[in-house]
């Protein structure tokens, strides 16, 4: 009886663990819409003790982090960015995904687990920051741990979201910058032979950017604009009759030999109901206006090129881990209804009465249930879509314009760059945020 008891607590303690909600990521949005990034950066970091775990403190990083990038702060920006990726460092060595633990706690009990998207754009945004601030010395460093894990990436996945064709791409930009043609090269192939490979998963096509044979004798100019907002989890319940759930166990990634003895002899048996509801997580769009984006710099008109949807990689990432998702969740309310009938057998048996037992089975049904939450943390502050050109200018102060259009064509809003100095062989980093 004590375990049962103790089972019941520990699946009621752990279903209570919160994720940040839509209603706190919808605000920030409204400021990130408004181009109010330091706003943003502000309430993230007002928030991050009451809407963030103490064990996801990588989480509340990375999401004040971007945003102090986008607010162009990319000494506080690269200063929070090193705290995420010590926390995912230590974390990622640690695996309790087959652990009887991990099945009978909810995910939200336990430190967030870093999508693989999320982990290589850590190493992006530290390398732009370091740009921001003509540290090329440190961006390349960076560079090299984006090549050397997304290298490990392929060696351990061979199918989904197992390389960053745009990560590759910017780390190739980077080597050939510091004269590192060797690893240039083979991050240049890498990145042409993911967007070969994934471009269909991840929404994305192989840039076609021209060159000039002189290239030595122009300066160049590579413009980012960051688009969107990444699509947001939610909590989505669905009932399982019982049969199906079985079948969800028995085919998900996970072994059945990990299920509790009394799990799996409940659901042999299909003795406490015909029913049970298990609550996952779903991604929600969230709209923005623009479609496309261009330059305008010494006259010409340069169309920017999407080189990266972090949308389609979320979805990705998602549509990987909900096996074993449903696996976890279905044993969860599986182990519930269990702890159910042996608190409905002992109250019945210490009252004498039948209806009494049925009651405190009822109560804390209903108990389990509404406290069963999806996990639904995310790198939230991410955007949608990442866009890019190369301009190729004479040496001297640019002025560039970045325009944005909806998806009729139709242009509302722009950006300019101002005074940009310019050097004859030199290469320029420049990045700018919208989600309107």
């Amino acid at each position: 009886m004590k375990a049962h008891v103790w089972l019941l607590g520990l699946l009621v303690f752990c279903s209570a663990c919160t994720a940040p909600s839509l209603r706190y990521k919808s605000d920030v949005n409204r400021l990130i819409a408004q181009e109010q990034f330091k706003s943003a950066a502000q309430l993230v970091a007002a928030k991050s003790t009451k809407v963030y775990a103490k064990q996801d403190s990588a989480l509340a990083y990375l999401d004040q982090a971007t945003l102090l990038h986008d607010a162009s702060d990319p000494i506080q920006s690269d200063r929070l960015f090193a705290r995420a990726q010590d926390r995912i460092e230590d974390l990622y060595t640690v695996s309790a995904s087959k652990s009887t633990e991990r099945l009978l706690t909810n995910d939200l009990a336990l430190p967030y687990d870093v999508a693989n998207y999320e982990r290589a754009f850590t190493y992006f945004y530290r390398a732009m920051n370091f740009l921001d601030q003509n540290n090329w010395t440190d961006a390349a460093v960076e560079a090299r741990r984006a090549a050397a894990f997304l290298d490990e990436l392929r060696g351990r996945k061979k199918s989904g979201y197992n390389d960053d064709p745009f990560v590759q791409y910017f780390a190739s930009l980077i080597f050939e910058s510091v004269g590192q043609r060797s690893d240039a090269r083979i991050c240049r192939t890498n990145s042409l032979r993911a967007y070969q490979n994934l471009g269909g998963l991840l929404q994305v096509s192989a840039p076609e950017f021209s060159v000039p044979e002189d290239v030595e004798n122009w300066g160049e100019v590579i413009v980012l604009h960051y688009n969107g907002f990444l699509p947001l989890k939610k909590t989505e319940t669905i009932q399982f009759s019982w049969n199906r759930l079985w079948s969800v166990l028995a085919t998900a990634q996970e072994t059945r030999s990990q299920m509790p003895p009394e799990v799996e002899n409940a659901l042999r048996a299909g003795w406490m109901g015909h029913a049970v509801t298990l609550a996952v997580p779903a991604l929600e769009p969230q709209p923005y206006r623009i479609a496309s984006s261009f330059v305008r710099s010494n006259g010409q008109l340069y169309r920017m090129q999407k080189m990266a949807d972090l949308s389609a990689a979320a979805k990705v990432e998602l549509e990987e881990r909900l096996p074993g998702i449903w696996f976890r969740a279905a044993v969860r309310a599986v182990a519930k209804q269990v702890a159910v009938e042996q608190a409905r057998h002992a109250a019945k048996a210490a009252a004498k009465d039948e209806a009494t037992g049925d009651l405190v089975g009822l109560f804390v049904n209903i108990l389990g249930t509404a406290l069963e939450r999806a996990d639904t943390r995310q790198w939230f502050t991410l955007p949608a879509q990442i866009y890019m050109t190369r301009l190729f200018v004479p040496p001297g102060i640019q002025n560039i314009q970045l325009l944005f259009r909806d998806g009729y064509g139709n242009i509302i809003g722009e950006h300019v760059f101002e005074n940009i100095q310019v050097e004859r062989g030199q290469r320029i980093f420049l990045h700018y945020r919208t989600a309107k």
